[in-house]
């Protein structure tokens, strides 16, 4: 049993790396080196301003997407792998709150948008901007929809507590209850 949840775990954050880390940006890449030419805006002119806001909105994002991660397996105890309510590598069985949880209820997906952004930025590329802004709607409706219902019905009264005091996606100070 052990074994199993091992391998869960392994599956559920290399298939975490390969869409999140890898396969997105990639795609970003792909599809705004192929369309900038028909919207040839420059975002941001001077390379040094352009690689050094995007070294610190994407570095943002980095430290978020680590940060939430490794302590979710270690104060949660599980993996944040969950995908439309199919388990990846096992759910944490109580309300991770502290941390980076004390700032944005899902400072993962925060982090990715950050580093989408840092990369729509080093790319200077207006499509790819779009892209970001595009994915950061689908990805709010996402949580809205289907993440928030899920932790609703497992945690209950803590969780709709967490949630009113608590950002659902930009890093904020806990509200006041």
């Amino acid at each position: 049993m052990k074994q199993q949840i091992v391998l869960r775990h392994i599956v559920g954050y290399l298939a975490g790396f390969s869409i999140f880390v890898a396969g997105i940006p990639f795609g970003l890449y792909l599809i705004s080196m192929s369309l900038d030419r028909y919207l040839p805006i420059n975002l941001i002119a001077l390379v040094g301003l352009r690689i050094s806001l995007s070294l610190l909105i994407g570095g943002v994002g980095i430290i978020f997407i680590l940060w939430s991660n490794l302590w979710l397996f270690f104060v949660g105890k599980r993996g944040p792998a969950d995908w439309f309510g199919t388990q990846i590598s096992p759910r944490s069985q109580h309300l991770v709150i502290s941390g980076p949880y004390r700032y944005t209820r899902n400072p993962m997906m925060f982090g990715a948008l950050s580093f989408y952004f840092g990369l729509a930025v080093f790319f200077n590329s207006a499509i790819c901007l779009g892209l970001v802004a595009a994915l950061s709607v689908g990805a709010s409706i996402y949580l809205k929809t289907v993440e928030e219902k899920r932790l609703l019905k497992d945690f209950g009264d803590a969780y709709q507590q967490y949630r009113k005091s608590v950002s659902m996606l930009v890093p904020l100070p806990p509200r006041e209850k």
